[in-house]
């Protein structure tokens, strides 16, 4: 990828991030920084992320349309159904983040050459989960992890980052399962980033940049979970609410 000459590179302060119209049309917007938690978080609360291969500075992007899921608007094909209702797979949450992420990083794409989760990335990224700032979902088959998807959750938005399966439909079971877990304490957008055609058959949909970082600006604002996730648990806030 070639870097056009409007194309920023980012200072030492982490919370300075140029206007995400100034990205080019591959949504590049600006390069170099680092991968700190703050910076991190400082991203994803503008709808920007990293997203770039070995070897090469750090590159932040920010796409226009936007690929993103309303979590109340999940649809779930009947076949995929079937196999819920079968309960084929156990799916816990934040079980085996770092296998995951591996998973991830090992999975072969069309259209790709090796693997965008460098090094860096799956440090920084370990370390956000360790900070209660990523999670994972994952699937598993007799006990055996067969499938999982992770990303990032700030206030009322879950960031997907990557997902993978070694068994049919695995990641597809983790994800219906965090998207109607998610839905269940508030979460209000989910960021698909890039359309793939199974997250398009879920319901996700293009939105004008503009329209997503709004959105995500507001959204971000409100209160983020900082805790380890688990299908028998709810945030604080609905914890209170539902003891009134």
């Amino acid at each position: 990828m070639f870097l056009r000459r409007r194309t920023h590179v980012l200072g030492p302060d982490p919370t300075r991030f140029p206007d995400v119209e100034d990205a080019d049309e591959d949504g590049v917007l600006a390069v170099g920084g680092d991968l700190s938690p703050e910076r991190l978080t400082q991203a994803y609360s503008r709808g920007i992320f990293p997203w770039y291969s070995e070897g090469l500075p750090i590159l932040w992007h920010c796409p226009n349309p936007r690929f993103a899921l309303i979590p109340g608007e999940l649809h779930v094909p009947k076949s995929l159904e079937k196999a819920l209702r079968r309960g084929t797979y156990e799916v816990r949450l934040d079980s085996q983040f770092e296998a995951v992420i591996d998973g991830c990083a090992k999975t072969k794409r069309p259209g790709q050459r090796g693997t965008w989760i460098t090094r860096d990335m799956r440090r920084a990224y370990v370390r956000l989960h360790e900070l209660g700032l990523a999670h994972s979902a994952e699937t598993y088959l007799d006990g055996v992890l067969v499938g999982g998807l992770y990303g990032v959750s700030v206030g009322e938005v879950f960031f997907g980052e990557s997902m993978f399966s070694t068994a049919d439909d695995a990641s597809k079971v983790a994800f219906v399962t965090l998207v109607r877990w998610l839905t269940r304490w508030g979460v209000s957008l989910i960021d698909c980033q890039q359309e793939t055609a199974h997250l398009a058959r879920f319901g996700a949909a293009h939105w004008p940049r503009s329209e997503f970082v709004r959105a995500v600006g507001q959204l971000t604002q409100k209160p983020t979970w900082r805790a380890r996730w688990s299908l028998d648990a709810l945030p604080p806030w609905l914890l209170a609410a539902a003891q009134d």
